[in-house]
């Protein structure tokens, strides 16, 4: 009940783009996507699939949770690849500095 209270209070912080298209489109066929769906329909037999029958209504949470992770991942690789971007421009500056200053030592003399 906790984690479905949470659920409800994260959808109204959701922008407009995450209502609607909430996660990534499937990478299956056609095929594969009937056979999931009636393998979901089935009734389980073994009890440990019984048992996470019970908690199918938590698969859009942790959907909603792997695409967060996944986003995660993503603006973690881009902050790297900004960081290295944001330091190799500080040595150009450093450089370029440099180059200012020797050239005025130069003027002087």
């Amino acid at each position: 009940q906790r984690i479905l209270r949470l659920a409800e209070m994260c959808r109204r912080l959701e922008t407009e783009e995450e209502k609607v298209l909430p996660f990534y489109p499937s990478s299956l066929a056609e095929g594969e996507l009937q056979d999931a769906r009636r393998a979901l329909e089935e009734t389980p037999v073994e009890p440990l699939a019984r048992a996470v029958q019970d908690y199918v209504g938590l698969e859009r949470f942790w959907q909603r949770f792997n695409k967060a992770k996944l986003e995660e991942k993503v603006l973690d690789q881009i902050r790297m690849a900004l960081a290295n971007r944001n330091q190799h421009l500080r040595e150009l500056l450093q450089q370029y500095l440099a180059g200012v200053s020797l050239s005025r030592k130069v003027l002087k003399d």
